[in-house]
This record gives structure tokens, C-alpha cells and sequence, in this order.
């Protein structure tokens, strides 16, 4: 994956986001081009890691597999989904440490990162904060106009927090300018 695409056909003011479904054996992402309220999938799929290997290995291909997307797709805003608490302390410690590479991987790239609860996401891409997965799948589905939900869930994952950014960042920043 690393040739770096041509995305000079991409109007002017297209934004292009990507979106991240941290963990540490599926790591979903998403790259999503929003031209005006027009969404358009460019990728969508997983970075996955052995169970088997090291963690250190594995945050080492995370990190790794990240930059290759920020340096092909050249996003210019990155997503995350936040960490959601887990009764295994030991899957949470993993999953923030896979977040933080990934976190780095984007800082490096040059990308801030915005941070979202799956609540908010589910809200942003279903109108519904306590949607279910089937739910979130289909409507990313319906925005992107694509034939099937991305798959494994991860990916699709990936695309709603991917979705939420874009619809929900112009709004937020509008509300800074209007309350410094």
C-alpha cells in the first residue's frame, strides 16, 4: 500500500477523514471524502494482528499500517472512537495502548485527532445514541449508497466514527467562531 494515490480529481473543498476503531487485534479504518453533504467510501477495512505475537510486534504493525494509509490517502482530519470501558482490565490497558499508537501514527502524519463516544456516534450516523451494530452498519451503508455493510464490524465501525467527524466537525467549528 504504499503508492500514494492521485486525489487531485477530488473537488475543491472535499474533505477527506479517516476513521479509527481502535484495538488490538482488529484495528477498523475508514476513509471518507465528504464533498458538501455528499459522502464517498475510499477505503474501508481492517489492520490485523497475530494473537499470538508480542504486543510490542503488534502495536509495531498497527503503527505501521496506519502511517502507510495517512501517507496514500493524505487525509485531512482523523477520527477515533473512544476507549469504551471494559470489565477486563487487561483487554482496556491493551486497547488504549493500540489507541496510542495509533494516536501517535496520525501525530506524526501531521493529523489532529477528535475523539468520540460510540454513543455520539451511534447518535451522529443513526439519530439514535443506543443503536445497535446491524443499525449502524446499515445506515453507514445508506449514507456511503454502497451495495453491502463493510465487513468485519470493525470496518464499519470505522466508517460511522469516520461519518460522524464529518458531520459533525464543520458544526462544531462554526460554534467556536461564534463563541470564542
Amino acid at each position: 500500500m504504499s503508492d500514494v494515490l492521485d486525489l487531485s480529481h477530488l473537488p475543491t473543498g472535499s474533505r477527506i477523514a479517516l476513521g479509527i476503531d481502535p484495538g488490538t487485534a482488529i484495528v477498523g479504518y475508514a476513509v471518507v471524502v465528504a464533498r458538501g453533504s455528499e459522502l464517498t467510501m475510499l477505503a474501508c477495512d481492517v489492520i490485523t494482528t497475530p494473537a499470538k505475537m508480542a504486543l510490542a510486534q503488534r502495536l509495531q504493525i498497527i503503527y505501521e499500517r496506519l502511517s502507510e494509509i495517512i501517507a496514500t490517502y493524505k487525509p485531512h482530519d482523523a477520527a477515533m472512537e473512544e476507549l469504551f470501558f471494559a470489565k477486563n482490565a487487561r483487554t482496556a490497558m491493551t486497547v488504549g495502548q493500540a489507541r496510542g499508537v495509533a494516536m501517535l501514527a496520525l501525530a506524526n502524519g501531521g493529523l489532529a485527532v477528535a475523539e468520540y463516544t460510540p454513543k455520539q456516534v451511534k447518535q451522529a450516523v443513526t439519530g439514535y445514541g443506543a443503536a445497535n451494530k446491524d443499525q449502524v452498519g446499515e445506515m453507514v451503508r445508506i449514507l456511503l449508497k454502497l451495495p453491502a455493510v463493510p465487513r468485519p464490524d470493525d470496518a464499519a465501525d470505522a466508517a460511522a466514527v469516520a461519518i460522524c467527524h464529518l458531520n459533525t466537525a464543520p458544526y462544531m467549528k462554526s460554534l467556536a467562531l461564534q463563541y470564542p
